[in-house]
C-alpha cells in the first residue's frame, strides 16, 4: 500500500450539510430488464493508490459481463478529498459508488449523503469482521461496506535482538518490555523508539482497555480522558516510552521514525509496515535485518488492541442508479475482488477467511491477527475537530509522560477537548 494512502488514513474533517435526494433502481428511473442495465455507466470513486489496475481492470470486466453496464473510475486525492466529495454529493449527479475513510463514515452518514445498505449488508455481509463493519453503522443503520484495513505493528532489527541474545518474538505484553529491558542492557541499542505523541498507538492501547476517549453527557459528547481504563493504557504507554530516547513531544513524523531505524541502533519501534520502505529508502543496508510481528497483548491469546485505519465504499443517497451500485458492491466486496486486493496490496480483507490471501507479506502477516480485536477512535461526526493540530490528545500524552499524573493531565486539555466536541457539524 502506498505510504501516502495510509497517511490519509484516520484523518477526518469538517463537513458542511450535504443536501441529498432519494436514488432510483436505474439510472434515468430505467431498471434492469432482459438485456440488464445495458447503456448505463456507473461512477466509482476511488482513492489514489487504493486499487491495483489490473483489479479495477478485472472487476470492470466481470461487472460488465455480470450486468451489460460499464463502470467508470476515477481516482481521486486524498488532499482536499472531504470539501470535494460533500459538494458533489449535493448536486444532482454525484459519484454513485465511492471510497471514505472509515472514521470519516459517521459524518457523512449523518448528512444524509449516504444510501443505506442494509439489505446488501444481510445478503453479503454476515460473516465480515465485526470491528471492521463498526464504522459503517450509524445511529444502528449500515450506511457503507466494509472494505479494506491496516493497522500497526511492532517493526524491530534482527540484528540488535541477536546482538542481546533474543532468540524469539515476545507473546505478551510483559515479554515485550524484557526483551527490550535485554536489549538496553546487553547491547548499545536504543531499545525502542517511540515518541511521547505517537497517538494512534495510544489509541490502540485504550481500545486493549476496553476504554472510550469520549462519553455521553446528557445531550453532547465530552471527554473520557479521566477514566480509570483511559489512564491504564496511559501507563502502559509511559512504560514502554520510558525506554525512549524519542522526545516526549514529538510525533511519529517528526522527525521519520523510519529514517531513525534505519541508522541501524534501535532495537524495535511501532508503525505501520510501510514504514520500512522509509528505513530502505534511507539505508538500503537495513532490509536484511527488519523483521515483524504482531504487538503482544496482555495474555497471549489476545494481541494488543490496535486503531484500525482504513476505507468503506458507500452508495450516494442522490444516485438515480442505487441497485445498479449495489450489484457492483457485491462483485467488488465479493471473495474473488477482496482476496484479490489483499494480496495485491497487503491489506486487512474484511472477512478473517480472505487473510490466506496475505501469505508471504510478511507485515501484513503481523497486523492481520489483530484485526479482529481492534476499533477507531470514537464513530461520532462531533471527534473530526479533535484531531486538529493542536491536538489534545498529543498534549495530554507529553503532559503525563513529563510527570503529571493522568488525572491532572485529562483535567489540563478537558477543556480543550470539550469545546472541540461542541463545535457545530
Amino acid at each position: 500500500m502506498k505510504r501516502k494512502l495510509i497517511a490519509a488514513i484516520g484523518v477526518a474533517g469538517m463537513l458542511f450539510s450535504v443536501a441529498a435526494c432519494g436514488g432510483d433502481d436505474g439510472g434515468d428511473g430505467k431498471k434492469a430488464g432482459a438485456d440488464g442495465y445495458a447503456g448505463q455507466t456507473l461512477t466509482v470513486w476511488v482513492m489514489d493508490g487504493s486499487s491495483p489496475d489490473q483489479w479495477q481492470k478485472d472487476l470492470a470486466a466481470e461487472f460488465e459481463k455480470k450486468t451489460k453496464a460499464k463502470v467508470k473510475f476515477e481516482v481521486q486525492q486524498w488532499n482536499g478529498i472531504q470539501q470535494k466529495l460533500t459538494t458533489a454529493l449535493s448536486e444532482e449527479n454525484p459519484p454513485d459508488v465511492f471510497e471514505i475513510g472509515n472514521t470519516q463514515t459517521p459524518a457523512y452518514a449523518k448528512t444524509g449523503g449516504l444510501a443505506d445498505l442494509a439489505d446488501l449488508k444481510e445478503e453479503i455481509g454476515a460473516d465480515w469482521t465485526e470491528s471492521l463493519n463498526e464504522s459503517s453503522v450509524f445511529e444502528g443503520k449500515q450506511y457503507a461496506a466494509p472494505w479494506y484495513f491496516a493497522n500497526r505493528v511492532v517493526l524491530y532489527n534482527k540484528k540488535v535482538w541477536a546482538d542481546a541474545g533474543l532468540k524469539d518474538t515476545p507473546k505478551t505484553r510483559d515479554e515485550f518490555y524484557a526483551a527490550l529491558k535485554t536489549i538496553g542492557e546487553k547491547t548499545d541499542a536504543e531499545p525502542i523508539y517511540l515518541p511521547g505523541q505517537n497517538w494512534y498507538h495510544f489509541v490502540g492501547l485504550v481500545i486493549g482497555e476496553g476504554g472510550e476517549l469520549v462519553k455521553k453527557d446528557g445531550d453532547k459528547y465530552v471527554s473520557n480522558l479521566d477514566d480509570p481504563k483511559v489512564a491504564a493504557a496511559t501507563e502502559t504507554y509511559k512504560k514502554f516510552q520510558a525506554l525512549s530516547k524519542a522526545p516526549k513531544d514529538k510525533d511519529e513524523a517528526t522527525p521519520q521514525q523510519g529514517e531513525v531505524f534505519a541508522k541501524g541502533n534501535v532495537g524495535a519501534f511501532i508503525g505501520m509496515g510501510w514504514e520500512a520502505g522509509i528505513a530502505i529508502e534511507a539505508n538500503p543496508a537495513i532490509e536484511k535485518e527488519i523483521g515483524y510481528f504482531t504487538i503482544p497483548g496482555a495474555t497471549a491469546d489476545k494481541p494488543e488492541g490496535v486503531f484500525l485505519g482504513g476505507s468503506n465504499l458507500a452508495v450516494a443517497a442522490g444516485s438515480q442508479k442505487q441497485e445498479l451500485a449495489k450489484e457492483f458492491l457485491k462483485l467488488a466486496l465479493s471473495d474473488k475482488f477482496e482476496g484479490q486486493l489483499a494480496k495485491e496490496n497487503g491489506v486487512i480483507p474484511n472477512k478473517e477467511s480472505l487473510q490466506v490471501n496475505l501469505k508471504g507479506n510478511a507485515p501484513a502477516e503481523a497486523a492481520a491477527p489483530a484485526a479482529a480485536v481492534g476499533g477507531t477512535t470514537p464513530l461520532i461526526p462531533e471527534w473530526a475537530a479533535v484531531e486538529n493540530d493542536p491536538n489534545p490528545i498529543k498534549t495530554y500524552l507529553t503532559a503525563v509522560l513529563n510527570g503529571k499524573s493522568p488525572a491532572a493531565a485529562a483535567k489540563q486539555v478537558e477543556g480543550e477537548f470539550n469545546k472541540r466536541l461542541a463545535q457545530q457539524q
